[in-house]
């Protein structure tokens, strides 16, 4: 069981494959763990999968998302661990193809909803040595045409998490017992047991198994903030 056990954990974007993944490994280090989604029947179901304890919340939403940090301070008190999942990808075609609907769709799920939910619980992070966590993308090394929505939104997403990284080093040093961090992982996409058994003769060069990525999630609770605050790891299959 993890040294730094008993943590209360949010996971936004909670329903996703990597959410369940990411939920069993954290209770499995003996945390406890939110997983947060939009749509009550897919958080429901992955909850029942993981273990985790489900809400339902838009979490671009202020409003809502104040309301859920009210109930997990009543339920659990102080939140320790915020990790980032909500994600999708809208692309294709040339820059000319790149429609506003996608950027919108982007711009709620992957910038909105870390901006909204990191703020909201940033002084309690800090002031609980918290870890912000967010999965982003290889494809920021090579951005192209067909997916410059998909890129810009995680770059912002990036800097913003490194915006957050910055500030809890400047809190870190004005009181040495706030050790909060935060990080960026990068994956050239996430795999699962389903896609591998659905897609026997493909190979998934580079891919990430969500499995992988929970793991490297659990253990950022056992690290050091010093030593991953602002760090951007890449997590692509050798």
């Amino acid at each position: 069981m993890s040294t730094q056990s008993n943590k209360t954990i949010l996971i936004a974007g909670g329903s996703s494959a990597a959410g369940v993944a990411t939920a069993k490994a954290l209770l499995g280090a003996g945390h406890r763990v939110v997983a947060v989604g939009s749509s009550e029947a897919r958080i429901t179901t992955a909850a029942a999968a993981s273990g985790a304890t489900a809400r339902v919340a838009d979490l671009a939403n202020p409003t809502a998302v104040t309301a859920l940090h009210e109930w997990i301070n009543n339920e659990f008190g102080a939140l320790d661990g915020l990790i980032h999942l909500v994600g999708g990808w809208r692309g294709g075609g040339g820059l000319a193809e790149q429609n506003d609907a996608d950027w919108d769709f982007l711009s709620h799920g992957v910038i909105d909803t870390l901006r909204i939910t990191s703020r909201e619980f940033s002084t309690e992070l800090a002031g609980n040595s918290g870890r912000l966590a967010i999965v982003s993308s290889t494809s920021l090394a090579h951005p192209t045409a067909a997916n410059a929505n998909y890129v810009a939104a995680k770059a912002a997403a990036e800097a913003w998490t490194l915006a957050a990284a910055e500030g809890f080093t400047k809190q870190a040093e004005s009181d040495p017992s706030q050790q909060a961090a935060a990080i960026v992982f990068r994956v050239k996409a996430l795999l699962t047991d389903e896609m591998k058994a659905a897609q026997p003769e493909r190979r998934f060069p580079g891919y990430t198994h969500v499995d992988q990525l929970a793991t490297r999630v659990a253990a950022l609770f056992d690290q050091a903030a010093e030593e991953i605050n602002g760090s951007i790891v890449d997590l692509t299959a050798s």
